[in-house]
């Protein structure tokens, strides 16, 4: 798990449905959900996990050395594509339903602060345990305390430092993107989805062409700008939710399907490296073929697809796809250097035994995870509620004072 093998970013959302206001420390409402979109999380963790089984099994990254009925999972990475504009896509829809209207900053900031925070320290934890006493990831030196610093503020973007979990880089990323949310809202309130997407997309474009001759804008890619795109394409694809029926009833899945072949077409005739070296460019022409996938997923269409992806498995492992994504990078690795490369020769065999062995173990282990780390901070908006909550389940209520004087 290289750094060019960046896989995705966070599977994370706000789930849908949420008002735009809701009293300060109370507990989870039941939202309305909109089908198949939980189901697409789960399907894209999944393929990040199995994306990592097939790294380790088949090296050689950017080269894809496995096998033709394999070789899709080399291109994990797109699943941030997905991540990003799904993301943007869930955020945007509370902002739709009352005129791109935020609700507040600092009620957004302290949202998205407790909602992913206390899973990503926990999850840091837990992978710095792992690269301390099992191993560390891949290719990469053993985490130091410049790395526990650097991780823990979310700027391993911004400055380099040993990694203690190959898929925390786009953490820090999903967290920029909510910097210029407001802003972004902003100019669609105003100017509306044309200027918004020309403005970041002339932005985006213009930092891709000058890398490569500008050192000062090389930086820049550090940051991955491509992503900008993404979510405001997704924030722009919740329009669809407030359109007329002339609107919704458009053939989104028949569009969404004409925008992705010429880049999957291109990937395919290119080759893995060549797609690899320019994941910039690539991500960018996936974009609008995912935002309009999510824009017919929303709309119902197509029905097949969209019971699919309601089932109970998929609605299931979409629910806890944020903590299956930050603990599965160290688990496939211990697996695989501690159980798998000793004992089982040849690259397809380790390919199946990390998929049956750490695949497994990662789900359970995210299950659990999500049940400590995740699923408590989504039901309750502050640590009032939640710390009630906690001493329900450990059955010792809050005592209450009785009147004054009374012993």
């Amino acid at each position: 798990m290289t750094e060019l093998a960046r896989p995705v970013a966070e599977p994370f959302a706000e789930p849908l449905g949420e008002p735009a206001a809701e009293p300060a420390g109370a507990a989870r409402r039941e939202r309305p959900r909109l089908l198949g979109l939980d189901g697409i999380r789960g399907i894209a963790a999944l393929a990040v996990m199995l994306h990592h089984c097939y790294l380790l099994a088949f090296p050689g990254y950017p080269s894809n050395n496995g096998p033709l009925w394999a070789a899709w999972l080399f291109y994990g990475h797109l699943a941030v594509v997905v991540f990003i504009t799904l993301s943007g896509f869930s955020l945007g829809f509370s902002p739709a339903q009352h005129d791109w209207q935020l609700g507040g900053g600092a009620r957004f900031a302290h949202r998205r602060a407790w909602r992913i925070l206390p899973p990503y320290w926990a999850a840091l934890v837990f992978s710095l345990i792992i690269a301390w006493t099992v191993v560390p990831q891949p290719d990469t030196p053993v985490p130091n305390g410049k790395s526990v610093v650097i991780f823990g503020l979310l700027l391993q973007d911004v400055f380099g430092s040993a990694s203690p979990n190959g898929a925390f880089w786009s953490i820090a990323i999903e967290a920029q993107l909510y910097v210029v949310f407001p802003l972004m809202l902003l100019v669609l309130r105003r100017a509306g989805a044309i200027v918004l997407l020309t403005a970041v997309t002339l932005v985006v474009t213009t930092i891709g062409v000058l890398a490569p001759h500008v050192s000062a804008v090389q930086l820049l890619i550090r940051l991955t700008p491509e992503f900008a795109v993404l979510f405001a394409l997704g924030l722009v694809a919740t329009a669809v939710l407030r359109a007329g029926e002339r609107v919704r009833r458009l053939p989104y899945h028949w569009l969404a399907l004409a925008a992705l072949v010429p880049p999957v077409a291109l990937m395919a005739v290119r080759g893995s490296v060549w797609t690899a070296t320019h994941y910039y460019w690539v991500d960018l022409a996936f974009g609008p073929g995912v935002a309009l996938l999510l824009a017919a997923v929303a709309t119902g269409r197509p029905r097949l697809l969209v019971r699919l992806l309601d089932t109970r498995p998929l609605r299931s492992l979409g629910s806890f796809s944020y903590s299956l994504y930050l603990t599965h990078a160290p688990i496939v690795v211990a697996i695989h250097a501690k159980l798998v490369e000793p004992h089982v020769s040849g690259t397809v065999p380790t390919f199946w035994a990390n998929v049956g062995l750490a695949g497994p173990v990662a789900i359970a282990f995210a299950w659990s995870f999500s049940r400590f780390f995740e699923l408590p901070f989504q039901r309750y908006r502050s640590w009032g509620p939640l710390r009630a909550a906690i001493r329900a389940r450990l059955g010792r209520p809050r005592p209450v004072p009785g009147p004054v004087g009374e012993p």
